[in-house]
């Protein structure tokens, strides 16, 4: 059986399980096992659960830096012949304004600050291939 058919096979016996007496769940759950190879207690789990709506929220800590700063650290980390982050960190305050003067780059002063005070690991990170 295919995924998407132990799947439908689930819907399809989840409420019928779910509604017997104990002496019928064990006639279901037998069936289920035979029909799917599933473990009885991943059975009686699979059974139980109950559909939840998905949530489109992505896990975890939200980003720091935005897209716009990540592609500002590109630019100057190309524009330093990819120097290392440990000496890239000191010299971007001032490698920003003399792009910035120069005409090289335009960045907001929220990005400027962010690049400020980005840490060598940071860099190192977003720097990642």
């Amino acid at each position: 059986m295919t995924r998407t058919s132990i799947q439908e096979y689930t819907e399809a016996l989840r409420w019928r399980y779910l509604r017997s007496s104990k002496t019928d769940k064990g006639k279901i759950l037998d069936e289920f096992i035979k029909v799917t190879g599933y473990h009885r207690k991943a059975a009686i789990r699979l059974l139980h659960q109950v559909d939840k709506p998905k949530s489109s929220k992505k896990r975890g800590r939200p980003h720091k830096y935005s897209t716009a700063t990540v592609e500002a650290l590109h630019l100057l980390w190309e524009t330093t012949d990819h120097l290392c982050s440990k000496r890239l960190q000191p010299f971007l305050p001032e490698l920003v304004q003399v792009l910035r003067r120069q005409g090289e780059i335009t960045v907001s002063a929220e990005v400027e600050g962010q690049l400020c005070q980005m840490n060598p690991s940071t860099i190192d990170r977003l720097l990642k291939p």
